[in-house]
C-alpha cells in the first residue's frame, strides 16, 4: 500500500515517513524507512554515493514516487539543488517568481532577493552572475514561496571554501527568519554539524545512525566537542579518524571554520 499525503495546513509533524520503500528493480534504493522531521527542525543527511539520500529528498519533494509505505509532506516545499538551474533567458527576479502565480510577484522577488543580498542583480541574467551569486537566486527562488518544508541537495558543493562559508551563514540566517524543517543532503560532514540540529546517517536506504548536534551556536570547527562527532560521523562512513591526534593539534586561524554568529 502506497499513501502520499500532502499537507494543504501546516502539520504538526511537517515530514512524516512510515515503512517507506523505493525500489528500482530487484534494488530497494529506500527500504521500510521510518522518519519524523519537526517544525522548524534543521536535520542533515550524510551517506555514501548510492545509500538513498537523493531519492529520499527527490521524493519528499514530489520529483519521484514511492512503492510503498506512507508519507507525509506538507503542501508548501521547496527544493534546492547543486546546480541553480535558472532559466537563462529570464532575469533574477524573473527566475525567483518561476511558476508563482500571485499579484504581488515582482514586489516577493525584490524582497527575496534584497533577503539573500541581491537587491544590485534584480534585473541580472544568469549568465552574468557568480556561482555564489547563481545560488543565492535559486535559494531566494526556494524561499518566495514561504514553505514550511526547504529540501537542499547538496548546493554548496560546487561553491568555493570562502563562498560556501558565506552561504552557510546565510541560510542559518534564513532559516532563523522563516522557520521551515529543512532537510539537508550533503557529503560534507564538518557542514552537516555546522548547520543542523540533527545528523542522519543513511545506509542501504535505511537509518544506521542518527545523532543530535548539542553544540551551542555559533559553532566552528575547533570548538569543544566538534572532532569528536566529527570523529564518530567519520566513523559510521567507515573512515577511519585518529581522535587523540586530531584533538591535540593546534588549530591555526586559517583551519578554523566559522559561520554564524549565535
Amino acid at each position: 500500500m502506497t499513501t502520499i499525503t500532502v499537507e494543504k495546513t501546516q502539520p504538526q509533524v511537517p515530514v512524516q515517513l512510515r515503512n517507506v520503500v523505493r525500489q528500482f528493480g530487484q534494488q530497494r534504493v529506500i527500504d521500510g524507512l521510518d522518519l519524523d522531521i519537526a517544525p522548524g527542525e534543521f536535520v542533515a543527511l550524510l551517506g555514501a554515493s548510492g545509500s538513498g539520500k537523493t531519492t529520499l529528498l527527490r521524493s519528499l519533494a514530489g520529483l519521484d514516487s514511492i512503492d510503498s509505505g506512507q508519507l507525509r509532506v506538507p503542501k508548501a516545499r521547496a527544493a534546492v539543488f547543486q546546480e541553480p538551474r535558472l532559466m537563462p533567458w529570464k532575469r533574477a527576479w524573473k527566475n525567483v517568481i518561476l511558476g508563482l502565480h500571485a499579484p504581488d510577484s515582482k514586489a516577493r522577488a525584490v524582497q527575496a532577493l534584497t533577503e539573500v543580498g541581491l537587491a544590485h542583480r534584480l534585473e541580472a541574467y544568469p549568465a552574468t552572475l557568480s556561482g555564489g551569486e547563481a545560488q543565492r537566486v535559486a535559494l531566494a527562488r526556494g524561499l518566495v514561496r514561504e514553505p514550511q518544508l526547504l529540501l537542499l541537495d547538496e548546493p554548496f558543493a560546487a561553491l568555493d571554501a570562502l563562498t560556501r562559508i558565506r552561504m552557510h551563514r546565510l541560510i542559518i540566517e534564513l532559516w532563523r527568519k522563516h522557520k521551515p524543517a529543512v532537510l539537508l543532503v550533503t557529503h560534507d560532514v564538518d557542514e552537516a554539524i555546522l548547520l543542523a540540529d540533527r545528523v542522519i546517517v543513511l545506509a542501504n536506504g535505511k537509518i544506521a545512525e542518527q545523532l543530535s548536534i548539542d553544540l551551542p551556536r555559533a559553532r566552528d570547527t575547533g570548538q569543544a566537542g566538534f572532532q569528536d562527532i566529527r570523529a564518530r560521523l567519520l566513523g559510521l562512513l567507515g573512515v577511519e579518524v585518529d581522535t587523540v591526534v586530531v584533538a591535540e593539534r593546534p588549530l591555526s586561524q586559517g583551519t578554523v571554520r566559522r559561520f554564524a554568529h549565535g
